[in-house]
């Protein structure tokens, strides 16, 4: 069975505390973003174990610490499936900001799960997603969604953004999540996430926020260059997606941007 695994962007991350079982408590839509994606190839075994082979990007971790292996791991623990043989063919860029990762494991789970005969709601998904990591159980859905809690608190979100146009660009580093955490002053805005989303577009840079933008912005200089000339080049509201590194824009018609670095990749998609 072959998936694809697409990435996402946030469009406002609001980080409100510092929780006592060590998480941050977050508000932030998360909306799916198909300009780039991994594909999945998922085959049971003979064997007992799990086989994963990842072509394209390279990827920082072994293959036991990868998330598509441990969703296999959790779904042998849970219904005691047999083995499986995994072909990871890698595009998002990784160190984002853009959950690729998360999109691979929910990829993994659900091919695991067809080729097994496992019926799983998306609400069971969701619990057993959120067990791989806090952004893990947006990509069980395909739609956009308010994320809260440390992530795993999943509401449809009614915002509309059809027809825009959407830059995802990401410079030649990436951003551990502990390094964008390291930084980060917890605020809890007037309004939540979700009525300011309800203001017009244009109104959304002044009121639409990340919260790791002031810290990592100073440490990375890049990071606020691309970010303004996303915006120069007509971009209605720019951002950072997630803890970074990746930037993106949105836009009322298809753009012609080009890299401002050396080693910059770019992506380009309707919403």
């Amino acid at each position: 069975m072959i998936i694809n695994a697409y990435p996402k962007i946030n469009i406002g991350l609001d980080i409100l505390r510092k929780r006592e079982d060590g998480y941050h408590e977050i508000d932030t839509l998360m909306v799916p973003f198909l300009g780039v994606h991994d594909t999945l190839e998922v085959l049971p075994s003979a064997a007992k174990g799990c086989s994963l082979q990842i072509d394209g990007l390279g990827i920082n971790c072994t293959n036991d610490r990868n998330l598509v292996t441990k969703a296999w791991m959790l779904l042998k623990e849970q219904y005691n499936i047999g083995g499986v043989s995994m072909h990871l063919e890698k595009h998002i860029p990784f160190g984002a900001g853009l959950g690729g990762g998360s999109a691979d494991a929910v990829a993994a789970m659900k091919g695991i799960a067809e080729i097994y005969g496992l019926e799983i709601s998306d609400q069971e998904m969701v619990a057993l997603a959120a067990r791989l990591g806090s952004d893990v159980p947006f990509f069980v859905h395909s739609r956009p969604m308010f994320c809260r809690g440390r992530g795993e608190i999943l509401s449809p979100a009614e915002v509309d953004l059809s027809g825009l146009w959407c830059v995802v660009t990401k410079p030649d580093f990436g951003i551990s999540t502990p390094e964008a955490y390291a930084g980060v002053t917890p605020f809890v805005p007037s309004q939540p996430l979700e009525r300011r989303l309800q203001l017009p577009l244009n109104q959304w840079q002044e009121n639409i926020v990340n919260s790791f933008e002031p810290s990592l912005f100073a440490r990375h200089t890049a990071l606020a260059n691309i970010k303004r000339e996303l915006q120069r080049r007509g971009a209605l509201y720019a951002s950072m997606s997630g803890s970074g590194s990746a930037m993106y824009g949105l836009f009322e018609k298809e753009p012609d941007y080009k890299p401002i670095f050396v080693g910059e990749q770019v992506f380009v998609s309707q919403l």
